[in-house]
């Protein structure tokens, strides 16, 4: 099975690739409608447009930067650069300490220096503008910050060597796991906490996106939970007392795509770092 994983994502049609991003979008939409978190009262295409409009901005800008990611993987194999070159590992070891790493350093990292350097934070600041959190926020970001990402996982191939099928493998988890955790659904509240101890759940991802801190500055992890325990940024919050979007935004601007553009270069909207 392990070897068939590694054969798929070697050569993983562009086709393929979209299938499951859009996939992953419709599931959980279905799953959401189905047995919603919170019932909320919005036009939910309406709301689902903006942050479609983000998710192709991602796509364009990923684009960009994959060959630079190919180049960045080939020549860490022929170097024999990375963690994972060090020594040689069965592929078993590789896959899941490969998508550990490459989860810490192209999610966990940059998400948390995001929420640490002023000016990075106010590209981050649309992501968290939103007001109805469902599957779709998960790709919710602003072009400026599609680039840092797409940076920090180059970065994260190269510390680990990591070779393409890994990082194409990595890139699938991420996207569907993110929707996952972003999505509007109600599971047990034994299981979500069960899952949350392995991956980052939907109820423990939302606490993230509460209003204000210091909850905004907790539960930065996009598929390990574990990253967040070790380094101590984990928070739990029950449910019920989160609520969406950012103090220091007008609630009524999460769906103008003119302001949410113009957010990280409005020296008028205040930050709290």
């Amino acid at each position: 099975m392990i070897q068939s994983i590694v054969d798929y994502f070697n050569t993983i049609p562009s086709l393929h690739r979209a299938l499951i991003l859009a996939g992953g979008i419709s599931f959980f939409w279905i799953i959401e409608g189905a047995v919603p978190l919170f019932r909320f009262k919005y036009d939910k295409w309406k709301h689902a447009a903006i942050n479609i409009f983000f998710t192709l901005t991602t796509i364009v800008i990923n684009f960009a930067f994959a060959l630079l990611m190919v180049k960045t993987s080939d020549w860490a194999i022929e170097h024999h650069f990375g963690i994972l070159q060090l020594v040689e590992l069965p592929t078993w070891v590789m896959l899941i300490g490969g998508l550990m790493l490459l989860d810490l350093v192209g999610a966990y990292f940059i998400h948390f220096i995001e929420h640490k350097v002023k000016w990075m934070w106010k590209f981050h600041m649309v992501h968290h503008a939103d007001t109805h959190v469902d599957t779709t926020t998960a790709n919710r970001h602003h072009p400026g910050e599609s680039v840092f990402r797409a940076v920090f996982t180059i970065i994260g191939v190269a510390i680990c060597g990591a070779p393409m099928w890994l990082v194409m493998f990595y890139q699938s988890m991420s996207a569907v796991l993110s929707q996952f955790n972003h999505a509007n659904m109600r599971l047990p509240l034994w299981l979500d906490n069960a899952i949350s101890w392995l991956i980052v759940s939907p109820n423990m991802h939302k606490v993230h996106h509460h209003y204000k801190q210091p909850q905004t500055d907790s539960n930065y992890g996009n598929i390990f939970s574990i990253w967040d325990r070790i380094f101590g940024t984990f928070n739990y919050t029950p449910i019920g007392e989160i609520r969406y979007g950012l103090d220091v935004l007008d609630d009524r601007t999460d769906e103008q795509l003119g302001y949410q553009l113009k957010i990280p270069f409005d020296q008028t909207i205040k930050t709290n770092y």
